[in-house]
């Protein structure tokens, strides 16, 4: 079996899709399958063993789709197109519907994977983009209508697709790993400590830094400094804006919080090991579909986190991070205010997430799964 992977983005272009992406090609790869990854151009390239990466100049335009689809047609090998789907990500400012219908007419098996589903209905919002709305639900009706398996990030995204897909096709929940690996250097982590923290706790935020939650970090640091001990690190792009916006509200924080910036994967496992605790709020509410929760449960961190419209089941049944409502300013800053000062709390809640990620979130999961016999219709995914 030959794996035709379509993917927006792929590295060394960044993105949470084009870090999945690169694991599920790599994971196929390793288990023997034949990997050819489908890319817009990009400035250099990744080299992975067993992985064939080709990329498409005019990104996913129809004389792209055309090429794509003459070798395809030349393939003799049985194979399979597999869809990193998200609507903004090939572009057309996402609404790129002759990819999406040519999806739907391909004679090659299809499988696709919802990352996300598409831009929402919102009557308090512009009519353009209620139209993108719309374009969207018909983009994902094509893709899903003409799906042989359909998998989705978290199950949330569930009720937005289970109208389009076939009563013969089950959705299946394929939840999204950490893109960090486990780095174990105890050096690099107590160097990064004594720089960042001295003999201070360490609380993490690690994350691109976007808005939403930059604004609640900018709401909670400043409060948390205040009533404990602990110094902040910021890691990740955008890490210097979300200081900034805690030291416009207290500048005499400045000496305990600090930014990494963008940082390799190693160094980023290095930074999340020398932190204590890890405060990560998500407006949405933590989500499988978080990789920057993934990694701190990967790295057993004690996790304080939000829970919200999007909040798997799983997060409360098994108490593996410390969870407040969404928008509860003070609750999140006392839940880690708490966290803080009992290591042995911390110990308990780092090693009950790192128990939840090997149960349901490490690679190995996706792997089987894909390569795996085809899932039963009683293993639907409940929300």
């Amino acid at each position: 079996m030959t794996w035709h992977i379509v993917t927006g983005e792929y590295p060394p272009q960044r993105g949470g899709v084009s870090v999945y992406t690169r694991q599920v090609a790599r994971g196929l790869a390793d288990a023997g399958e034949a990997v050819v990854v489908w890319a817009p151009a990009a400035a250099g390239d990744a080299a992975d063993r067993g992985v064939d990466v080709r990329r498409l100049s005019g990104g996913f335009g129809r004389r792209s789709l055309r090429r794509l689809g003459a070798e395809l047609d030349r393939e003799r090998a049985p194979h399979r197109l597999l869809v990193q789907y998200g609507p903004h990500a090939f572009g057309w400012k996402g609404a790129n519907v002759p990819l999406c219908r040519w999806i739907a007419q391909r004679r090659t098996p299809v499988w696709v994977m919802f990352h996300e589903v598409g831009f929402p209905f919102d009557v308090s919002q512009s009519p353009l983009r209620n139209a993108l709305a719309l374009v969207n639900r018909r983009m994902a009706r094509l893709v899903a209508g003409a799906a042989e398996r359909v998998f989705v990030s978290i199950p949330g995204w569930r009720p937005m697709i289970d109208t389009f897909v076939p009563p013969t096709v089950d959705i299946e929940w394929l939840p999204v790993p950490s893109g960090v690996r486990v780095a174990a250097d105890a050096s690099a982590s107590a160097a990064i400590r004594a720089r960042y923290a001295g003999e201070r706790p360490l609380v993490g935020h690690f994350g691109t830094h976007g808005d939403a939650i930059r604004a609640q970090i900018a709401a909670a640091a400043p409060r948390l400094l205040g009533r404990t001990d602990a110094n902040l690190l910021l890691i990740g792009p955008r890490g210097d804006v979300a200081r900034a916006e805690i030291l416009a509200r207290d500048a005499t924080l400045a000496p305990r919080v600090h930014a990494t910036g963008a940082l390799p994967e190693d160094a980023v496992s290095a930074h999340l090991s020398a932190c204590d605790a890890m405060l990560q709020p998500y407006p949405d509410g933590i989500s499988s579909r978080r990789t920057s929760a993934m990694a701190s449960l990967a790295h057993g961190l004690p996790i304080v986190t939000t829970a919200g419209w999007l909040t798997e089941p799983l997060w409360r049944d098994t108490e593996a991070v410390a969870l407040v409502p969404v928008d509860e300013t003070d609750a999140l800053v006392g839940a880690a205010a708490e966290l803080l000062a009992s290591s042995d709390a911390r110990g308990e809640l780092g090693r009950r997430g790192r128990a939840l990620y090997d149960a349901h979130f490490d690679l190995r999961h996706t792997i089987a799964t894909l390569c795996g016999p085809r899932v039963a219709p009683q293993a639907r995914v409940s929300a």
